[in-house]
């Protein structure tokens, strides 16, 4: 618990002020290297085998997608890389087809998801920062999902007594993911005080208690869904790069589902 409580103390306000000062292409390279090695460790743990590159052409595909969004061709990127990474997975798999290495149906999936959906997810954040204000609205899905799972563990430890909601993470209770919840809420309000007073822009407060409902409630989802993940594939972490938290997608998991939530919101209801 010291260890995680350390490395979170230390590697969250780095995260955020990187995001907050870097510009849009130096934020796609950090992002870049998340995606890249969390599509690996989810190819390690769903164990598709080291054949044919997959891992290699996974990664390389999970880089590209937010240098795409950071020169402004998202959209084209992400229909590229996911036909070239298409391609590259399938072609083997189509000679392999009927002999002892044959490459199943299912670890192309899990590598389409690493490749592609798991960086475009994380790539919400060098949209983000590209819009005006950017430097605030960037930090909107960190900030919603390491405060909600603040609000949970501690909800959980001090409150939780009707455990066993989800079989996936059965310690968990429900009054954890209501503290979440309102953990979510709370900080977005408190951040969008801070928005208004230091950086001199007007918010609209109940839009931010919409963005912490909403986006504590996908970030809920997020890590119970990765944690289906490693259920199933029978792991406990992802990885052990990052001491007391597992692996980076272990860390980012929450991030992956509020990012690209809070990136809807700011566009069809911006608080500022």
């Amino acid at each position: 618990m010291v260890t995680r409580i350390i490395v979170g103390l230390a590697l969250g306000p780095a995260f955020l002020a990187a995001l907050f000062f870097l510009p849009p292409a130096a934020i796609a390279l950090i992002v870049a290297c998340i995606a890249a090695m969390a599509s690996f460790e989810l190819l390690r743990a769903a164990k598709v085998a080291h054949n044919n590159g997959m891992y290699i052409f996974t990664a390389l595909a999970a880089a590209a997608v937010p240098a795409g969004h950071s020169l402004g061709y998202g959209s084209w990127t992400v229909r590229a890389v996911a036909i070239l990474l298409m391609a590259a997975l399938f072609l083997p798999a189509l000679s392999r087809y009927g002999t002892s290495g044959e490459i199943r149906f299912e670890h192309i999936i899990v590598c389409l998801f690493g490749g592609v959906g798991i960086p475009l997810f994380l790539s919400a954040l060098v949209q983000l920062k590209r819009f005006d204000n950017g430097q605030f609205l960037v930090l909107l899905p960190v900030i919603c999902a390491f405060t909600t799972d603040i609000g949970a563990y501690f909800a959980g430890v001090f409150l939780g007594k009707h455990r066993g909601i989800t079989q996936v993470s059965p310690n968990k209770s429900l009054e954890g993911y209501i503290g979440g919840i309102l953990s979510g809420c709370l900080f977005m309000l408190v951040y969008g005080l801070l928005v208004e007073y230091l950086g001199g822009i007007p918010v609209k407060l109940p839009v931010m208690a919409l963005y912490g409902l909403l986006g504590s409630a996908i970030t809920e989802i997020g890590d119970l869904s990765f944690s289906l993940i490693k259920r199933q594939c029978g792991v406990k972490d992802y990885g052990t790069l990052l001491p007391g938290h597992g692996g980076m997608l272990d860390r980012f998991d929450s991030t992956t589902f509020a990012a690209p939530m809070l990136l809807l919101l700011v566009e069809i209801l911006p608080a500022f």
